[in-house]
């Protein structure tokens, strides 16, 4: 079954700037990514974050790149970047429908 998952990073001081995540963004290339239906990343200023929502099409697929590809270098970027946060909010769902 399909799963979305959703990351919110909090805007702080006004900062839209796409440093960290085009950073990774470049280092996961543009291979494609097992499992990867959709990708999206862009700021909701309403809501004040920078959201990224991934369609997976099942949570094991999520789970072994949030795990073992992306986990990886989030935790090496935060730990060389004292300005690099994680996000606010992580949550993911099954979704009872896909279009594409």
């Amino acid at each position: 079954m399909a799963v979305a998952f959703i990351q919110e990073f909090v805007i702080v001081d006004g900062d839209t700037s796409t440093t960290n995540y085009d950073h990774i963004n470049e280092t996961i290339g543009s291979a494609s990514v097992n499992g990867l239906i959709s990708h999206s990343a862009g700021f909701d200023q309403e809501a004040g974050v920078f959201r990224i929502y991934d369609v997976w099409e099942n949570s094991d697929a999520a789970k072994d790149f949030y795990e073992n590809r992306l986990g990886p270098l989030l935790e090496e970027m935060m730990a060389n970047d004292p300005s690099a946060t994680p996000p606010q909010r992580e949550a993911s769902y099954a979704l009872h429908n896909v279009r594409s």
